[in-house]
């Protein structure tokens, strides 16, 4: 029968059936594969099965009477084959290669690896070809972002002049005679901020090492009253190939690699954000392109997907958006940002030795997304969506949630001297970077089932692994400490003296190749770039009286409410969370940020926060422009969530179309980049990673420009602030930059901040917000809507001023009008009194939420949100006042719990004695054990706690 939750395929046997859902966790269903494979599985054999009386060794040990039986189910792979007479082939015979394994690499990087082979004078494996393919892939290694620029044409003033400063800042960093050498790329432009910054000595907690999976930096947290040093880690990913193909499976992987990247450094990521582009997902079924998934689908789809994800491995996602717009039909934007932190003494960082060994931590090797990372790198086209859905990776959040937990562990860490996720690549590449020479026995790896190849081993994409490097005296220690969290590690690798990647299969070297040339990334790329200038953006809503415009302005689609698609995810799981997505009685404003607690085991007070800011439309007209914006949006939402701007930092999410040859569409990376840049050196705030997508095409549609900053802070639960109107009376201010060229005059910025910083500080400020896609207008509605309060505005404003963009400034709900222009005060009647009219937000609030409730319904048809009712202090703790005993509290762990933390620290600070025991599954002894475990606590406890989970 069809499976619940995400089996929804449909087996076409009992044998195909349980290969389905086997994933090495469940020895029963394990011991049924085995004799359904044999083809005799009787009724008797189903009770059995059904029951708990079948020993699965026996099982397993009777299957072997039949070896042609399992052979025939399972051939073996045949060896991997060597490319006989590459080294001889002409142009013709190596385009024939490139179309036949359908290559990422370009015919220059196929005339590199053939001349590398013939200098060692030798034909290479597929395993090498397709190995090679993937370390210089644009995913992997930036090809686009480390192509040589040789040219530049620019015909905007602006854009020349930043383009000088450019020039200028790589001479203070590099020198003038190593800048003038040194080749300028995008690479270059976006990582010469930080450089800048660092070396004037302002980025002193920048925390540096030679593993960058994620952005690092130090703080000092309190708890229970001590000071600490941390690292907070942070990270944006993204998934777009994988979720235009496959939306569930793409989403969801999309959160648990962006999980992956801060995790294999040892940290506890408890904060999630996801900021998605797509096309109008309104529009008939009938309007789909031809080789596309409806743009409905895909975005359903892919909520549920990264939701399910998120909800199974218990991570608070606190700010979900969605931008619409025409050029995400190309390919569609799937941005996952995450937030984790780590006591630094947890984290060791060494260089692994000759001798050390290399651990695969964590879940088994599978032929799902093979060829990803590739895949990711290419254009697409009308037949993308039929050929490349093997390339999406399948996610496993109880595996991750178990790797979660064992990072935690302060005795696992300090073993540990690099980490690497799974991700793109597999094995080669997780491994690969973990030192220079190493030997890799493919045969060690495990895997989800049998029959994969040296080559399907070599690159599978499978999820939830982790690459561990340790002394060998660590090896079994850390392997036991594992199977104590329920985790299956398996030595696979060894680091050797010769700075060589050897791969071995069944006893032949499948691979073997020097790391210097894995690491040239192939051919050298050059372009010329020219970029036009730009040109102004400004929303013309439709309507001619400031009512009509603004019914037309809620009801844009990147305006409007998103709530229904927001509630979909757990924002409150973990029991950290410091800000609600939606705020106010009716839980209705959008929050400016997301805000959650340290992952601690005691109490705190601090907490971290990140905000994003994008405007598509804006950096389609002007990519320079619009990613400069983007930077002062993000830091400002944060500023109004209650964060200091010194504290911050930035990383970016870029993502454009194919750049070909063309002049022109280098042009819109090196200007947003340029954009990104300046706004960096104004603020002094350094944008310290960021990832690169370079294929947002399909045949003749392009994604808009695409530069998404996230900015990231810690600061202090007492200080963290909401948007929504608190009370009526009040008067509303706002403090506008000055702007030159449609940007905000930096000074002016800057003194803006400290204003409000200073007045959050001393209490003054009830609510803040910052305008974004509709202007003043848009936030003003907004900040109205949490508590159903109106504003009479000051008679003298102009209404249609209010609809313009106003990017920078901030709007504040005060006692009294002590800063900024006064714009009006709060009424306790639903009303907007502006420019002579008296609109009833009622009806408005209706056309808001309205607009996308048939694609993400979330309410009644009709019905308004009713208001929620709260009686408790959020700072205040409630224990008893007389404790007279300290119940013993067992909280036992299942594959899939995800609660256990939050859980034990509410019961100590209830007053109980909580432990917790994790219940183990991946043998039959394990069980057994397990089991017995579970009775000896329970003998101790005087309470039994289930935590949630899935």
């Amino acid at each position: 029968e069809s499976l619940p939750g995400q089996y929804d395929q449909r087996a076409d046997s009992c044998a195909q059936c349980i290969q389905m859902i086997t994933c090495g966790e469940r020895p029963l269903i394990r011991t049924a594969r085995i004799y359904a494979l044999q083809g005799d599985l009787t009724d008797e054999d189903l009770q059995k099965i059904k029951g708990d009386l079948i020993n699965p060794v026996e099982a397993r040990e009777a299957s072997l009477d039949k070896p042609e039986t399992l052979r025939q189910e399972h051939p073996v792979p045949p060896d991997v084959a060597v490319l006989e007479g590459f080294l001889a082939m002409d142009e013709a015979a190596l385009q024939s290669v490139h179309e036949a394994y359908g290559l990422a690499m370009d015919m220059e990087d196929l005339h590199v690896f053939q001349d590398h082979f013939k200098t060692i004078g030798r034909d290479p494996t597929v395993t090498e070809l397709k190995l090679i393919d993937t370390y210089w892939s644009d995913h992997c290694r930036h090809t686009t972002f480390s192509t040589h620029i040789d040219q530049v044409d620019i015909q905007d003033y602006a854009i020349s002049k930043a383009y000088e400063r450019y020039l200028a800042a790589r001479e203070e960093v590099y020198g003038p005679e190593k800048a003038a050498a040194r080749p300028k790329t995008l690479m270059d432009l976006a990582t010469l901020g930080t450089k800048v910054l660092k070396k004037r000595g302002q980025l002193p907690m920048l925390d540096e090492s030679e593993e960058i999976n994620a952005c690092s930096v130090h703080i000092r947290p309190t708890i229970d009253g001590e000071e600490q040093d941390w690292l907070l880690m942070f990270k944006n990913e993204t998934h777009n190939h994988p979720t235009e193909i496959e939306p569930f499976g793409g989403a969801a992987t999309c959160i648990g690699g962006a999980i992956r990247d801060p995790l294999s450094g040892r940290s506890y990521v408890y904060q999630a954000m996801r900021v998605t582009g797509a096309g109008d997902p309104t529009v008939p079924l009938s309007e789909t392109l031809p080789g596309k998934l409806p743009q409905r689908r895909i975005v359903t789809r892919a909520a549920n997907g990264y939701s399910s994800y998120g909800n199974q491995i218990g991570l608070a996602t606190g700010i979900v958006h969605e931008f619409y717009h025409p050029g995400y039909i190309a390919k569609r934007m799937e941005i996952g940002a995450v937030v984790a932190a780590a006591p630094a003494a947890n984290v060791i960082r060494e260089t692994p030795e000759p001798g050390d060994v290399v651990l695969l931590l964590g879940g088994r090797t599978g032929r799902d997304g093979i060829g990803g990372a590739t895949g990711s790198s290419k254009a697409h086209n009308h037949t993308s969506l039929e050929h490349c859905g093997a390339e999406v990776q399948k996610g496993n959040p109880p595996i991750e949630r178990k790797l979660q937990r064992l990072f935690r562990r302060e005795d696992a860490c300090r073993m540990i001297k690099r980490c690497n996720d799974f991700g793109a690549g597999g094995v080669s590449v997780a491994i690969g970077e973990l030192a220079d020479g190493l030997c890799i026995d493919l045969n060690k790896v495990t895997k989800k089932y049998e029959g994969l190849d040296g080559t399907e081993l070599a690159i599978s994409e499978s999820q939830e692994r982790m690459a561990v490097a340790v002394a060998p005296e660590d090896a079994a220690p850390f392997i036991a400490l594992a199977n104590e969290e329920n985790l299956e590690a398996t030595i696979v690798a060894t680091v050797t003296e010769e700075k060589r990647m050897v791969e071995l299969w069944n006893g032949a070297a499948i691979v073997d190749l020097s790391r210097e040339f894995l690491s040239s990334n192939g051919a050298e790329r050059h372009a010329s770039v020219h970029i036009e200038a730009g040109h102004s953006w400004t929303p013309a809503w439709p309507g001619n009286t400031f009512g009509e415009k603004m019914q037309a302005m809620v009801g844009d689609l990147n305006v409007c409410c998103k709530k229904g698609l927001g509630e979909r995810f757990d924002s409150t799981i973990g029991a950290a969370t410091v800000l609600m997505p939606y705020g106010g009685k009716y839980q209705l404003t959008p929050a400016m940020a997301m805000a959650a607690k340290l992952p601690v085991d005691g109490e705190t007070t601090t907490c971290s926060g990140m905000a994003w800011g994008f405007n598509p439309y804006l950096t389609e007209a002007d990519p320079y422009r619009g990613a400069f914006l983007a930077v002062v949006e993000s830091v400002t939402k944060l500023v109004c969530a209650g964060f200091r701007h010194e504290d911050m930092y930035l990383t970016f999410q870029e993502y454009f179309e194919h750049m070909g040859e063309q002049p022109e569409r280098w042009g819109k990376p090196m200007a947003a980049l340029l954009g990104a840049l300046d706004a960096q050196m104004g603020l002094g705030i350094a944008s310290i990673g960021g990832k690169d997508s370079m294929s947002g095409s399909f045949e003749g549609l392009d994604v808009p420009p695409t530069l998404v900053s996230f900015a990231t802070a810690v600061g202090n639960t007492r200080r963290v602030l909401s948007p929504e109107f608190k009370k009526s009376g009040s008067a509303v201010v706002i403090l506008k930059p000055q702007y030159k060229d449609g940007l905000p005059e930096i000074g002016s910025l800057l003194s803006i901040y400290k204003i409000v910083e200073q007045m959050i500080e001393e209490g003054k400020v009830l609510a803040a917000a910052t305008p974004g896609f509709g202007g003043v207008a848009e936030a003003l509605f907004k900040m109205c809507l949490g508590n159903r309060l109106g504003l009479h505005l000051n008679g003298n404003i102009d209404p249609d001023s209010l609809l313009k963009p106003c990017y920078g400034a901030v709007i504040l709900e005060l006692l009294e009008a002590s800063a900024g222009e006064f714009l009006g005060t709060t009424t306790v009647d639903y009303t907007l009194v502006a420019g002579g009219e008296d609109l009833d937000l009622a009806p408005l609030q209706e056309i808001w939420e309205a607009k996308l409730e048939p694609v993400f319904p979330y309410r009644r048809a009709g019905q308004p949100v009713q208001a929620l009712e709260y009686s408790c202090n959020a700072f205040q703790r409630v224990a008893p006042a007389v404790r007279l005993a300290t119940p013993r509290v067992i909280i036992p762990v299942f594959p899939g719990t995800n609660c256990e933390y939050d859980t034990a620290r509410a019961f100590r600070r209830a007053g109980g004695d909580p432990h917790v025991l994790v219940l183990k599954n991946l043998t039959p002894a394990d069980v057994a054990e397990s089991c017995e475990a579970l009775v000896r606590e329970l003998d101790a406890a005087q309470i039994l706690m289930l935590p949630g989970g899935f």
